[in-house]
């Protein structure tokens, strides 16, 4: 076992744990979407598309998790392979939260939108705040790496 296998652990992680917080996001805001269609549907009204937005803005972190594993991937070495075990793992978590939480605003949104049929700039701001702390967590990493 080499000396940087906890850096290639680290960075497996770092996607595994975003990307489980994005289906998990994605799985909340999801049924609140289906479930707010179902109500336009029983209420003859029209079913709005921009609901899928809500549904599937948790994926990102996914996406953040995967940059994040490709640098920490290029930047391994037995100096800083426990850094990035726990750059994997703080990251990944945050991101994780990031895309649950996002998810919870979503499926608000939804509920929201479908509901009134009004704001959807002010529901998608709130889901964005909640993006940023995964942003934030894939830069700073980043900017760690060297």
């Amino acid at each position: 076992m080499g000396s940087n296998v906890l850096g290639l652990i680290g960075a497996g992680l770092v996607m595994g744990i975003a990307a489980l917080g994005s289906a998990i996001g994605i799985g909340i805001a999801g049924s609140a979407t289906i479930g707010a269609w179902k109500r336009c549907y029983k209420a003859n009204k029209p079913a709005p598309m921009t609901l899928l937005t809500f549904a599937g803005a948790p994926l990102t972190q996914t996406f953040y998790g995967f940059i994040l594993m490709q640098q920490m991937l290029n930047s391994v070495s037995a100096s800083n392979a426990g850094q990035l075990l726990g750059m994997g793992i703080g990251s990944g978590l945050a991101m994780a939260f990031s895309a649950i939480a996002q998810g919870q605003a979503g499926a608000a949104g939804a509920d929201a939108l479908s509901e009134t049929g009004k704001g959807f700039a002010n529901y998608i701001a709130v889901v964005g705040i909640c993006e940023t702390v995964a942003l934030f967590a894939m830069v700073l990493s980043m900017t760690t790496l060297g």
